[in-house]
């Protein structure tokens, strides 16, 4: 795949969420991500220019100074972005792994005090968040004007442990994966 006519090697796909498919890319014995926007329907959120959120967010959460990925180049065009590699093991593992650890909690509550204070809400859900070096990255840069609704206590929280939501998700996920391969 390219970026701004520059190639890059790609390794796997890292994830797909409601904005785009995000892959481990390679150049010169370098990781990275690179984002490719998608254009599939999302029941529950609505999209302007998915690029330009991406960029003006990326933007936003800058200036509240939580720990997040580079943006290193952005297409226009292609609609892809390429992003600092932050290795190391989602909260949503951790969670399902019984790894999670009481430090994490509280970046994670310092985090929503950030954002909450610069007037917006993240994407708390656990795969969006990873753990490099006992710290703790927001890895998205998807990012909206607060509701209290949407905040951390009265949202994320319920998937940062084994909690019945938590648990339920993880299940139809896993359906979701066997149906797929069942398909194949």
């Amino acid at each position: 795949m390219k970026v701004n006519e520059i190639e890059y090697e790609v390794i796997r796909l890292l994830g797909h969420g409601k904005g785009g498919y995000s892959y481990l890319v390679k150049r010169n014995h370098q990781f990275y991500v690179l984002k490719q926007i998608h254009h599939e329907p999302c029941d529950y959120y609505t999209f302007s220019n998915k690029i330009e959120s991406e960029y003006r967010d990326y933007q936003i959460l800058k200036k509240t100074g939580i720990p997040i990925p580079k943006m290193l180049d952005i297409d226009y065009k292609e609609e892809r972005i390429l992003k600092e590699y932050i290795e190391g093991e989602t909260i949503y593992n951790l969670v399902k792994n019984n790894l999670m650890k009481k430090e994490y909690m509280d970046q994670i509550y310092k985090i929503s005090n950030r954002v909450t204070d610069h007037g917006i809400n993240i994407d708390y859900f656990p795969t969006n968040f990873i753990v490099q070096n006992e710290i703790l990255y927001y890895i998205d840069y998807e990012c909206n004007p607060y509701m209290e609704q949407w905040n951390f206590e009265n949202w994320g929280i319920q998937y940062w442990s084994k909690t019945d939501t938590f648990e339920k998700h993880d299940k139809e996920k896993i359906y979701d994966k066997l149906e797929s391969m069942e398909r194949l």
